[in-house]
């Protein structure tokens, strides 16, 4: 079953090369609906959305592992394949919430959790959804908690992906230049994306383990 991958960013396609064909989305939902599509025209027959996410749940902290039933844009809700998803070692999670722009605001946070009950958030999995369905192929989420609910996004961070998922060092650098009170966030924000990242790589240990060749 030949897996194309979707990441937002390059560091994430570095973490999952090798397990499948990789499309880098760019961190917007526009961009991983057109990595996705061109997944789809190639060779693959199956699809997963693949990288950070913002936690919603406040159970949820940096690193924890999110494999969700379905994914809920604009109250429709994707399942998820059983055996893929077992394949990344089982469902963690009903619900990821897909959203149209990033969720920066802890409050927004919090009134997420309560409206949907989704334990994370993230900009790409809801576009792979649909490209999966538009396709008849199965798809599955694997994504780990980078922002949890009780921490927001300071605007630096925002600033920072360009279109092929690569770090604006100097947009960052403006924007601290701008608003310096943002620093510490940042620097807290690095360090939970190291730890997210390095789950991420934990989990795709596993997935090679478990699959042993099954999927290419």
């Amino acid at each position: 079953m030949p897996l194309g991958i979707v990441v937002g960013m390059a560091a994430e396609a570095r973490i999952v090369r090798g397990l499948g064909e990789v499309a880098i989305g760019g961190g917007t939902p526009a961009g991983a609906e057109a990595a996705a599509e061109r997944l789809a025209a190639g060779r693959a027959t199956a699809l997963l959305s693949f990288g950070l996410a913002g936690g919603l749940d406040p159970d949820l902290r940096p690193g924890s592992i999110v494999v969700p039933v379905a994914v809920l844009e604009r109250n429709h809700r994707f399942f998820t394949d059983e055996e893929l998803s077992r394949a990344l070692g089982g469902t963690t999670a009903i619900l990821l919430l897909a959203a149209d722009s990033a969720v920066a605001d802890t409050r927004m946070k919090r009134q997420l959790f309560s409206q949907t009950g989704a334990s994370t958030v993230d900009l790409e999995s809801g576009a792979v959804a649909r490209v999966a369905q538009r396709h008849r192929l199965p798809f599955a989420v694997l994504r780990a908690v980078c922002d949890p609910v009780q921490r927001g996004l300071p605007p630096a961070a925002l600033a920072a992906l360009d279109a092929d998922g690569g770090i604006r060092i100097p947009r960052v650098l403006a924007s601290v230049a701008v608003r310096p009170w943002q620093l510490p966030a940042l620097l807290r924000l690095a360090l939970d994306a190291a730890r997210a990242r390095h789950a991420l790589l934990r989990a795709v240990e596993g997935l090679r383990r478990r699959l042993d060749g099954g999927i290419s």
